[in-house]
């Protein structure tokens, strides 16, 4: 009995080592499990988590670096637009402004002629007829001056009506022609329509002025379909409520869109800002057109301002509507006449000087 023992023993020994690695792999890891502790375990979810995070994070930065890096390309590229457009806008306006004070040191000066012109008139004796005469041409140039330089039919009118009370107080049957050449032209200014220009500039400058409180169309938040329909049937009958809600409940089974029409861009704070100023510009510019009496020009810097506050501000603003009301009155003014040319009685007031010149001689 003794002896059978270690036999047994010997035989069943192989078995156990065959079978021993073959269930080694599968239970490594159970293994290994089953020796950590939970601190280990939750240190090593722990370890897991935080180089997850840290790759997730890691991408995050990388695309947001991506994402600023194009944002500030492309504010770099707004910016010196809006930087070109503000030096042009600037430069057209000291242009503008250099030629408005050439015409005002021009009209200025044509008024300084005509205060030494009305000194000169109390001096000059009504019994000389050279003197009279150098007195009707200055006048008559000055006439010519005001309607050429700055198409003012007022002073010219009073020129003339000047230069034909002088040659009355000589009454010289020589100087009836010349009457009746100043007689004609006085006709044909007074015949005119009359151009109130103060007036005119008056109306711009406060259109000019009100620039900046027009509201913007894309400030505006249309009412509630909504509420409107709302209070639309609230005083209505039951019947009318219900036809009411009926013909809503079929008006969106179908909807019709205008696929060409194309919807505005929101313009940016600076882009408002910039869109107001050229407005401003576009009036100013009408306003030397309109002291130049450039019909083409001023009718087209208002329709261009009409158009741009149709498309920009809020049409139903008060404000808007006199503003729009406004433009259309001025460019409904006729501010170009057709003026006649009194440069033939000029030279006919010189040939008679200068032979009373020769004569005198």
């Amino acid at each position: 009995m003794n002896e059978e023992k270690p036999s047994d023993t010997t035989a069943t020994a192989p078995d156990k080592v065959v079978e021993a690695p073959r269930a080694a792999p599968e239970s490594r890891v159970a293994s290994v499990v089953s020796r950590m502790s939970l601190t280990q375990l939750t240190l090593v979810v722990l370890v897991v988590i935080f180089i997850w995070q840290w790759l997730d994070a890691h991408n995050r930065i990388n695309q947001l670096q991506e994402t600023v890096a194009q944002r500030l390309t492309e504010v770099a590229g707004s910016n010196q637009a809006n930087q070109t457009l503000l030096a042009q806008t600037q430069e057209q306006v000291r242009d503008l402004g250099g030629k408005l004070s050439l015409l005002e040191n021009r009209f200025a000066e044509t008024q300084a002629q005509r205060a030494i012109l009305d000194a000169l008139y109390q001096d000059i004796s009504s019994n000389r007829d050279v003197g009279v005469l150098a007195d009707v041409e200055q006048v008559l140039l000055v006439a010519d001056q005001q309607l050429h330089l700055s198409a003012n039919v007022k002073a010219a009118l009073i020129a003339l009506q000047n230069a034909d009370s002088r040659l009355q107080r000589v009454d010289r049957p020589g100087l009836a022609e010349l009457r009746k050449r100043i007689a004609r032209d006085i006709e044909h200014l007074r015949a005119l329509p009359e151009v109130d220009l103060p007036e005119l500039g008056k109306q711009i400058e406060g259109l000019i002025a009100a620039v900046d409180k027009l509201p913007l169309a894309q400030d505006v938040r249309p009412p509630s379909r909504a509420r409107v329909a709302a209070a639309e049937t609230a005083d209505g009958n039951i019947w009318q409520r219900f036809w009411h809600e009926l013909w809503q409940e079929l008006r969106q089974l179908i909807r019709i869109e205008d696929t060409h029409q194309q919807e505005l861009p929101l313009l940016s704070p600076e882009q408002s800002f910039f869109l107001r100023e050229n407005v401003k510009l576009r009036l100013l510019t009408a306003k030397l057109a309109l002291l130049t009496h450039d019909q083409t020009g001023f009718r087209r810097e208002l329709k261009t301002v009409q158009a741009w506050l149709n498309r920009y501000c809020d049409n139903t603003a008060r404000d808007t509507q006199q503003a729009l009301q406004g433009v259309e009155k001025l460019a409904a003014a006729a501010i170009a006449v057709d003026l006649p040319d009194i440069s033939p009685t000029l030279d006919a007031v010189r040939n008679y000087r200068a032979a009373q010149e020769r004569s005198a001689k």
